[in-house]
């Protein structure tokens, strides 16, 4: 917020809904009328039913949210359909992974690009999904019968399962559907969700990972940006459009709606409103939440990634091998790295913490004139809650991002280990091969040498910074051992198990027997690490626990209060499909500093480094730009275009979003925020947050006069 002084600051967060501007907040679509005066204000042309409605085809049927089988309901990126035949676009970073998997040193399409120039080249993805919501209900009043305030949390939680259980499964009977119940603002509102999930996704193309993540750490949340940031899939179904498995049999979804693609001019002050599947927000929390996240959540996982980091980039750059193995574990390590840095930067810069205690020295002053107890005592609950769990938070961010996620091999050899145990234990002549594909796919992309080293640089940090009382006890004997040389325990761990090489693990797995897998030294360190993991749930007092997550319920439903009549609010994002309205808009980030709406090539070009990795440059786009054949993409001064920024309200999982110009026509997609804006998911910075976006001229541009995919624009609907 510009202005941060109690009364202008409480003004604007608990009072007059004029003085919140408009681009604030992730909207639910099916309560977008309630918004449509303002957005129309900022230049939409369109109906509230063009985007949601359930009688007639709209924007919500083009959008995609992508996850996996195994949790088809959180969405990791979205997508947006783009074409009558289920050609999809997302980020180029959403498709990462996918890409690492089909590349190989001899097809390497991380490094050279992939393209399908026809159907039948395009790449299954087996276990990615792609959800379309096909209707939303507020079941808020069905939930609430079922609960009261004199329940327990557990009791609460179970009245809850059991109602949204009944209530799911009637809303998708004898369909294709899949349904979901969701609280809304820490669980004082409930909505239903009912998608429709496709499970057959595959790679239709992309640029070249010196496009697609140009740039790499050092441009990551920040602009301006000049990252060809986009690949397409396409969604396939069964032949009578219903949801299948992938076959060779299955044909092109027949999508209810597309977004046509506009190449034509963008301007500073556009309408431009993005839709997706935003991941987690946390507006409603208060400074003692706000303390542990700074203090504890983002400044350890800070600390402790920054080891892997490095690690990770010394191997990556001496093997082209070890490169593609570790593409996309390194990238999804490194984004969250730096923005855990960024946003403390950003929260310290704006005072966030003071804007909270603000917040809350209104909110006491109102929960005092309360008749409910509950709203006195809501903050002190979380207060209490916050200081309890301090040293387990700490704890576990140590035990997580050092032990259990540092170094892949220890909990792989534990989980291998215990489901072998149990089928051992059952029949000992049990055949193992039912972990083969897990096992397969975990060495596809698994370096011992690497690992090796990730092990012992992990398990040091750790032990030289964690709290002893917590630390799992194999490592403070090791440390006791080895005299604090990592690297002679990593050695010995190593040659000791079976685990960290595929050729033992195979041998054993022919002639297996329980004394090695009980004695096996790197599974009983994946098994202790877990288990400490484990333990510390009960270091905090379920009452204390409780009361947190009771506090925090009744804190938000008081601002709800408060806000009531005055201002709308929108519930934090939770990976369901939202709506964020703005504009196309430049910013003035500091004194001196200006930065305009827009980027071009040219800046691709002065930005180069050759060695510099994350700054290197395809020599076709060079000479393509030297010859300034830009197709008809090229902007107005002849420019071409290729990331621009808006106001938008996003965060992680709007990714790949479509940005929607005023006419519902896709100009772009939605791939990072800015860093002076980092606090945004925790409170939102109007004069400085930005949506930094890929221009869809310059998407157009690589997929037509840089790979020369004329299939791919043929079949889109693109307006000049």
């Amino acid at each position: 917020m510009k202005i941060r002084t109690l009364v202008f600051a409480m003004a604007m967060v608990l009072t007059l809904p004029n003085a919140v501007r408009a681009d604030e907040g992730m909207w639910l679509l099916s309560l977008i009328g309630k918004n449509y005066s303002d957005m129309q204000r900022a230049g939409f042309k369109l109906t509230p039913e063009d985007i949601y409605s359930i009688n007639q085809n709209c924007l919500k049927d083009a959008i995609v949210g992508l996850g996996n089988a195994g949790s088809p309901f959180w969405h990791f990126c979205t997508g947006e359909i783009i074409s009558s035949k289920g050609l999809m676009s997302t980020n180029h970073h959403c498709g990462y992974g996918k890409l690492q998997e089909h590349s190989t040193v001899e097809h390497d399409y991380l490094r050279d690009g992939f393209w399908a120039y026809t159907m039948d080249q395009e790449l299954p993805n087996p276990g990615l999904t792609a959800s379309i919501l096909v209707r939303m209900e507020d079941v808020t009043p069905q939930i609430k019968e079922a609960i009261t305030d004199e329940m327990s949390e557990g009791d609460r939680e179970a009245a809850i399962e059991k109602v949204s259980k009944q209530i799911a499964d009637q809303a998708v009977k004898g369909t294709p559907y899949s349904a979901k119940v969701i609280p809304m603002f820490n669980g004082n509102q409930f909505f239903l969700f009912v998608h429709i999930i496709y499970k057959d996704v595959r790679l239709v193309g992309a640029p070249p990972s010196s496009m697609g993540k140009f740039g790499g750490d050092t441009d990551n949340w920040m602009w301006p940006r000049h990252t060809c940031d986009f690949s397409m899939f396409r969604i396939y179904t069964a032949p009578d459009g219903t949801p299948a498995d992938y076959s060779k049999d299955n044909v092109p979804l027949q999508p209810k709606h597309h977004l046509p693609v506009n190449a034509g001019e963008i301007n500073d002050g556009d309408f431009a409103m993005v839709m997706g599947f935003p991941g987690t927000t946390d507006h409603f929390l208060t400074s003692y939440g706000l303390e542990e996240t700074m203090n504890i959540t983002n400044k350890l996982r800070y600390e402790i990634r920054t080891v892997k980091i490095n690690i990770l980039r010394e191997e990556m750059a001496a093997s082209q091998a070890t490169r593609i193995k570790y593409a996309s574990k390194y990238a999804s390590c490194s984004n969250y790295w730096k923005y855990s840095n960024e946003q403390n930067k950003a929260l310290k810069s704006l005072n966030t913490m003071g804007v909270k205690k603000d917040v809350e020295r209104e909110y006491t002053d109102w929960a005092r004139k309360q008749t409910n107890p509950k709203y006195n005592r809501a903050l002190e609950l979380i207060q209490k809650g916050y200081a309890a769990r301090a040293e387990v938070e700490e704890a576990s961010q140590y035990l997580v991002e050092g032990l259990l996620t540092g170094a892949e091999s220890p909990l792989f050899a534990a989980r291998v280990s215990n489901t072998f145990m149990r089928l051992l234990e059952d029949n000992p002549k049990a055949d193992l091969s039912v972990m083969q594909n897990y096992i397969d796919n975990f060495y596809k992309d698994y370096d011992m040498n690497v690992d090796k080293r990730l092990v012992a640089n992990m398990f040091k940090y750790v032990v030289d910074h964690m709290n002893a009382d917590y630390c799992p006890e194999f490592l403070l004997k090791a440390n006791k051992k080895y005299k604090g040389d990592f690297d002679k325990y990593a050695d010995d761990l190593f040659k000791k198990t079976i685990f960290a090489d595929p050729d033992k693990l195979a041998k054993f797995m022919q002639k297996p027997n329980l004394r090695t897998l009980q004695n096996d030294p790197l599974a009983k360190a994946g098994n202790e690490a877990f288990d400490a993991y484990h333990a510390l749930g009960d270091k905090v007092p379920t009452d204390v626990q409780e009361n947190l997550e009771r506090g925090i319920r009744d804190f938000t439903d008081g601002i709800l209060q408060i806000n009531e009549g005055r201002k709308l609010m929108s519930p934090d994002a939770n990976s369901t499909i939202r709506l964020t309205y703005g504009n196309v808009m430049s910013y003035d980030p500091k004194d001196g500093v200006s930065y305009h709406y827009y980027t071009t090539m040219k800046g691709v070009i002065e930005k180069e480094d050759p060695e510099n990795s994350e700054f290197n440059v395809p020599q076709r786009l060079k000479e393509l730009y030297a010859k300034k054949d830009f197709g008809p993409y090229s902007n107005k001064k002849g420019e071409m275009p290729t990331c621009f920024i808006t106001n938008n309200d996003i965060t992680g999982g709007n990714s790949g979003s479509p940005v929607i110009n005023a006419k519902g026509q896709l100009i772009g997609l939605a791939f990072d925020g800015n860093s002076e804006a980092m606090s945004g998911d925790i409170d939102f910075e109007e004069n400085l947050q930005r949506c930094i976006c890929l221009d869809s001229r310059y998407m157009l541009w690589v997929i037509d006069v840089f790979a020369g995919a004329k299939n791919l624009i043929e079949e889109m609907d693109i307006v000049r």
